[in-house]
């Protein structure tokens, strides 16, 4: 019978959590920076009037609005510098390639009422790391947000409701994993009869989306009505995470006889609020302007985290050292213009005021600053190709996201002057992303 130390048994039984080092994060590609390089490019400010199939995350009733069939992959590099006192705390990259695809089912159906089908998936280091998942306490400070992301999955569609109002349903998809380790150990560590069972159940959260064309709902065939190319679009993302549980229970004989040591685990990571969206869109044949503006609902993480084994003495914390969030509203402001019949550029600027409201946290000593963001992307549509009967769409992007100089106080029990901060500094950082896709039309 083989014998194995303790702590290495037991981080099997974690396994789940992290399979490599990466810094805690509750991010999420498609909050955070952005789902496909049209959306990076916009800072997420015409992502509610994107036809692509990214649509499914941010409003799956644009889906309706090109009834080709699309096929798209693309890679995502972001370059994370995010200092503490001039010093670099995280650098980290999060390397996603994707891969989307959305249909016209109508033709399954004995009526001719369309129907459109899409999926998005981005699986972190390039591919090689679907569950990308640390969650930690820090005495030296962890950014809040960013980091590598475990796996982004969203399935939806969206159909016609009325001449000019199109709707939209997907779920983001999840994975909440469990862990139970039975063993026993000798006082050196060394087990033996291990049982180790893992497993892991999709989490299911809704995305909503609303889109109103008014030309072509009040203007019909009159081509000088004010109205033509005005859109407004609304769209609800539901609150999901990332959340694991592990449940260990070692017995010693002689000294821990059974039931034994129980050590549970329980923790989040990549926690996205409830997000509802709004959007107006005016556009030309040859541009388009938009402006969203986003609700993110981060005061519930408290009540989320309260069931955090790893973090939850963080809310649950006295005075300054209490981690507390609060609600906040994105504004963003994109546009694109075509070049020519195949080159389009496209632009935007956000600001995200930070969801973190105290300067403090016990243990886990979260860092978050308010942020300015800034893309731009180059879109080439191909309408000959050889060999290929429908156009085909490369497009790259670059954003760039200043973090704002704000000061944290850093606190630990274990330090000689708590319930006092044990130290203070004043952080800030700079994120650079570049993105590339290519999308084949069918």
């Amino acid at each position: 019978m083989t014998t194995r130390k303790l702590l290495p048994a037991i981080l099997l039984g974690a396994g789940v959590v992290s399979v490599t080092p990466v810094m805690a994060s509750m991010g999420n590609i498609g909050t955070t920076y952005g789902v496909l390089p049209s959306d990076i490019a916009s800072a997420q400010a015409l992502s509610l009037f994107n036809s692509q199939v990214s649509a499914t995350y941010y409003n799956p009733a644009y889906l309706t609005k090109d009834s080709r069939g699309e096929l798209t992959t693309g890679l995502m590099h972001a370059e994370h510098e995010l200092r503490g006192d001039g010093q670099v705390l995280q650098d980290s990259p999060s390397q996603q390639v994707l891969l989307g695809m959305k249909t016209d089912l109508t033709s399954l159906t004995q009526y001719e009422h369309p129907l459109y089908l899409g999926f998005m998936l981005g699986v972190e280091k390039y591919g090689d790391e679907m569950l990308s998942f640390n969650s930690q306490t820090s005495t030296e400070g962890q950014f809040f947000e960013y980091g590598r992301q475990p796996l982004f999955l969203n399935l939806g569609g969206g159909t016609q409701l009325w001449r000019g109002l199109d709707a939209g349903f997907s779920a983001r998809i999840t994975l909440h994993s469990e862990a139970e380790l039975v063993a026993s150990s000798t006082l050196a560590g060394e087990t033996s009869y291990e049982t180790l069972n893992v497993s892991a159940k999709p989490s299911i959260r809704p995305i909503f989306g609303l889109n109103m064309d008014f030309g072509e709902s009040f203007c019909g065939d009159d081509r000088s009505c004010w109205m033509n190319g005005l859109e407004a679009a609304f769209s609800y993302r539901g609150y999901s995470n990332t959340n694991t549980t592990v449940d260990s229970t070692i017995t010693i004989p002689g000294t821990v006889v059974d039931p034994g040591i129980n050590l549970a685990i329980t923790t989040i990571d990549s926690y996205q609020p409830n997000i509802y969206a709004a959007g107006l869109a005016y556009g030309r044949d040859r541009w388009r302007v938009g402006v969203t503006l986003e609700m993110q609902e981060w005061s519930s993480l408290e009540e989320e985290l309260e069931g955090d084994t790893i973090k939850d003495q963080a809310v649950e914390a006295d005075g300054d050292a209490r981690l507390a969030f609060k609600d906040i509203v994105v504004p963003r402001i994109g546009g694109e213009f075509h070049l020519d019949d195949t080159y389009m550029i496209t632009g935007g600027v956000a600001f995200s005021e930070s969801p973190l409201d105290s300067t403090g946290s016990l243990e886990v000593n979260y860092l978050d600053t308010d942020k300015w963001i800034v893309g731009v992307g180059l879109t080439a549509q191909y309408t000959s190709v050889p060999i290929l009967a429908y156009p085909v769409r490369l497009d790259l992007a670059y954003q760039y996201q200043k973090l704002e100089s704000r000061e944290f106080d850093l606190y630990d029990r274990r330090s000689p002057s708590y319930p006092a901060p044990y130290g203070s500094g004043e952080v800030d950082g700079e994120v650079s992303v570049f993105t590339g896709s290519i999308t084949l039309k069918f």
